[in-house]
């Protein structure tokens, strides 16, 4: 009895992936963006960053040990990176409480709610991102201008690229180089094209995601703003300022990509990564807020089991 032979379905091959390795990997990817939202904004960005994560892992803990009854899971690295992704979405300026909330709309309504990791159905991240600028309008688009580095609560602030799009001020917007290294206003971690960029490299060298999403999201905001563009410049930014601008970079590498809200066939993510795309666009172009890419992932996460079911991935051995 005890040479028991144990049969599992197949494959067996293993890819040495995991959950951690995986969070972690992402969270070594953010790092580019993490140290020049700490060069423009200083101390904010400090703040913010280590009171979100340290929310967001309290929260996780708290609901996982007295409410659900089961063992805390913070070693995965999940509720970590939930928090940067909240702070990366978010004011330099923002004071504490309403970071707490934040994190606490995140953990306990888009994760915790649904189960915890793996059945959540909306980027827990964007659902806190969300709720706050719901809830808290006017402190979540008061943005502080680059180059306070000591200053928090009582920093200057300024416009964003976006708003001076939506106000038809093309003409006071920053230079593309601004934009790409990160002089500009705007959430921590959304500021540095450049920073972003490495980070999706990073993540496809290791092969934590592939380029289908970011990709077609990207290409499909600029085919369209390109149009848009071309009609009528002097109403309609740049693609080029669209693509540098705002949370789409952010987005459509950091949280357009999670595994478990996004759709599993590469086709599947394609049309997912257009429809986000198209979304972004229109509510940029035609809807009351300046940036639409928080709203339309979490659209798009609706869609996501619509997606697997008529996309389905090709079995294992299929041709």
């Amino acid at each position: 009895m005890e040479n028991n032979l144990y049969v599992s379905p197949s494959p067996h091959i293993h890819g040495g992936d995991s959950i951690s390795k995986n969070m972690y990997g992402v969270l070594i990817a953010l790092i580019p963006a993490f140290l020049v939202s700490l060069y423009f904004f200083g101390l904010g960005a400090l703040i913010v960053t280590v009171v979100s994560v340290l929310a967001c892992m309290i929260f996780e803990y708290s609901i996982q040990r007295f409410l659900m009854k089961k063992e805390p899971t913070l070693c995965d690295g999940s509720a970590i990176l939930t928090g940067v992704l909240l702070a990366f979405n978010l004011p330099s300026n923002l004071p504490v409480w309403i970071i707490i909330i934040g994190a606490l709309a995140a953990i306990g309504i888009g994760k915790m709610s649904f189960g915890g990791l793996g059945n959540n159905i909306f980027n827990p991240a964007l659902v806190g991102r969300v709720f706050l600028l719901i809830s808290f309008p006017a402190q979540m688009t008061t943005w502080p201008e680059v180059g306070q580095l000591t200053a928090y609560t009582d920093a200057t602030t300024g416009a964003t690229v976006l708003s001076l799009m939506n106000e038809g001020a093309l003409d006071q917007m920053p230079s593309l180089c601004d934009m790409l290294l990160g002089k500009m206003g705007g959430s921590l971690g959304e500021v540095s094209a450049v920073a972003l960029i490495l980070g999706l490299l990073f993540m496809l060298w290791k092969k934590i995601i592939t380029w289908q999403i970011p990709v077609s999201i990207l290409a499909t905001v600029f085919v369209f703003t390109g149009i848009m563009h071309l009609v009528n410049p002097v109403q309609y930014a740049s693609p080029f300022v669209h693509l540098l601008s705002g949370g789409l970079l952010l987005g459509s590498i950091f949280m357009a990509t999670d595994y478990v809200t996004s759709p599993m066939s590469k086709n599947g993510m394609l049309v997912y990564g257009v429809g986000i795309g198209l979304l972004t666009t229109v509510i940029r172009l035609f809807g009351a807020y300046p940036e639409g890419m928080s709203f339309a992932i979490l659209i798009m996460n609706a869609f996501t089991p619509l997606i697997n079911s008529y996309i389905k991935p090709k079995h294992f051995g299929g041709k």
